[in-house]
C-alpha cells in the first residue's frame, strides 16, 4: 500500500465515521478536518463531539493491509497500525472565521499530539493563552542562548564545622525586561527545544572557568563545584570529549568538578552512560546523584556507578522532623552511602533542627538557605572570606 492509497483508506474511514450531511477534508500531508453540524446547543455538543471523535479514533486504530513490495510474492501482504491526535474545537454562530476555528482546532490538535499517542484535546482560551505564551518565552529563550542572557549563581556546600567545603552552580536567566528568571520557569523548555545542549555547555564551560579561577589560590583550591548534567547532554556521543576539551581550554582541576545526575537519566541506556561515566572518572572527574530517592533506579545500577556522592532530595529534608517516611528515607539514604563507600549532601537545609537531625543520623555535608541562598560568583567569594 501506497502513501496515497494509506491516506485515501484514511479518508474512506473518516467518512465512515460520520453522518452524511457532515464534511470531511484533507488539509495537506497527514491532516484532516472534520466539520460536524447540527450539534446541540448546550454540554451535549462537547458529549456529542467526544463520541465521534472516539469513533474515528477507534476506526483509525484498526490495521491497515499493506501491498507487497515490488518483486515480492503478491499473495504476501503487511498489517500496518496508525495512531491519531485530534483537536476538536466548538462554536455556535458565524462570527468566528474560518481562519480562527482552524487555528484553535490546529492548537488543540498539537496539545493532543504532546500528551502522547491516540489523544484528543478540546480547545479552550487558557490553552490557547499557554500555547502563545510557551512561544513567546521559546522565542525569547532561543534569544537568549545566542546572546549569553546568562549567569551562573553558587550555592555553598559546608560540612559538620560550617566549613565550605563546595558549591553547586546554579543557571539563571538575565532577561532584558523581566529580570533575573529562575531555572524552574526555563530548563523545562530547553530540554524540550533541544536548548539545553548549547546552554548546559555554557554553564558548564564558565563553572570550570571558577574552578580553574579558584585553583590558584590556597583558601579555595580545595574546593570542589556541582554542574548539573541533563539527559540531553549525556545522549551525546562526544559527551566525554565535550568534557575534557572545556577542561583542558579552561585549565579547571578535573578533581575539583563534580557532574551531578538524576536518577531518571538511568532509564533509557544506563549502560552508556556507565561508560561515559567511567570514561570520565578516569580523568579525576566526579559524580553525584542529585535528588536521590525519588526516582526509580535499580540498586543493581546504583552500584555499578562510579558514584562519589549521593545528595538526599530537599522534598525528604523538608519534612525530615515531621514525617516517619521522609526521616526513614534520609537515614536510609545515609546509609546505603556509606554502605557503598559514598559521601552523603543534604540539599535544602533550612532549620537548625533538620541540621540535627541528619548530623546524628551520619550525614555531615549540606546545603540550604541555612547557609546561604545561592549568589553571584562575586557574593559566593564574598562569603568565602566572610566564613
Amino acid at each position: 500500500m501506497s502513501f496515497i492509497s494509506l491516506l485515501r483508506e484514511v479518508a474512506a474511514r473518516l467518512e465512515a465515521s460520520i453522518r452524511e450531511f457532515d464534511t470531511v477534508a484533507r488539509l495537506g500531508g497527514d491532516e484532516f478536518v472534520v466539520i460536524l453540524q447540527d450539534l446541540d446547543d448546550s454540554e451535549n455538543a462537547v458529549i456529542q463531539a467526544e463520541r465521534v471523535a472516539l469513533k474515528i479514533q477507534f476506526q483509525l486504530n484498526q490495521p491497515y493491509l499493506l501491498d507487497p513490495a515490488p518483486g515480492e510474492n503478491e499473495l504476501n501482504h503487511y498489517s500496518h497500525h496508525c495512531t491519531s491526535s485530534i483537536g476538536i474545537t466548538l462554536f455556535h454562530d458565524q462570527s468566528v472565521p474560518v481562519e480562527e476555528l482552524m487555528r484553535r482546532a490546529d492548537t488543540a490538535m498539537y496539545q493532543a499530539k504532546a500528551a502522547g499517542r491516540d489523544a484528543l484535546r478540546f480547545f479552550d482560551p487558557d490553552m490557547q493563552a499557554a500555547v502563545a505564551m510557551r512561544a513567546l518565552l521559546e522565542r525569547d529563550l532561543r534569544k537568549a542562548v545566542v546572546d549569553a542572557q546568562f549567569v551562573l549563581h553558587f550555592q555553598p556546600q559546608v560540612d559538620a564545622s560550617s566549613s565550605v567545603i563546595g558549591a553547586e552552580a546554579l543557571v539563571r536567566w538575565q532577561h532584558p525586561e523581566r529580570g533575573l528568571v529562575s531555572p524552574a520557569e526555563f530548563i523545562h523548555l530547553a530540554e524540550e527545544t533541544g536548548l539545553i545542549l548549547p546552554l548546559g555547555h555554557w554553564v558548564l564551560e564558565h563553572a570550570c572557568r571558577a574552578l580553574a579561577a579558584w585553583s590558584i589560590w590556597p583558601n579555595t583550591a580545595h574546593i570542589t563545584l556541582a554542574v548539573n548534567v541533563s539527559a540531553r547532554q549525556l545522549r551525546l556521543p562526544n559527551f566525554v570529549d565535550q568534557v575534557l576539551a572545556v577542561i583542558a581550554h579552561t585549565g579547571a582541576p578535573p578533581d575539583k568538578l563534580k557532574l551531578e545526575l538524576t536518577e531518571s537519566l538511568l532509564l533509557d541506556n544506563a549502560e552508556d552512560i556507565i561508560a561515559k561515566m567511567m570514561a570520565l572518572k578516569v580523568h579525576g572527574v566526579g559524580f553525584s546523584m542529585d535528588d536521590f530517592g525519588t526516582g526509580y533506579s535499580s540498586l543493581s545500577y546504583l552500584k555499578r556507578l562510579p558514584l562519589d556522592q549521593l545528595k538526599i532530595d530537599q522534598s525528604f529534608v523538608r519534612h525530615v522532623l515531621s514525617e516517619p517516611n521522609d526521616a526513614a528515607i534520609a537515614k536510609t539514604v545515609v546509609a546505603l552511602g556509606h554502605s557503598l563507600g559514598l559521601t552523603v549532601i543534604a540539599e535544602g537545609v533550612e532549620t537548625q533542627g533538620q541540621r540535627d537531625f541528619l548530623a546524628n543520623h551520619g550525614c555531615y555535608a549540606y546545603q540550604g538557605y541555612l547557609f546561604s541562598r545561592p549568589v553571584s560568583l562575586e557574593g559566593f567569594e564574598a562569603f568565602l572570606k566572610r566564613t
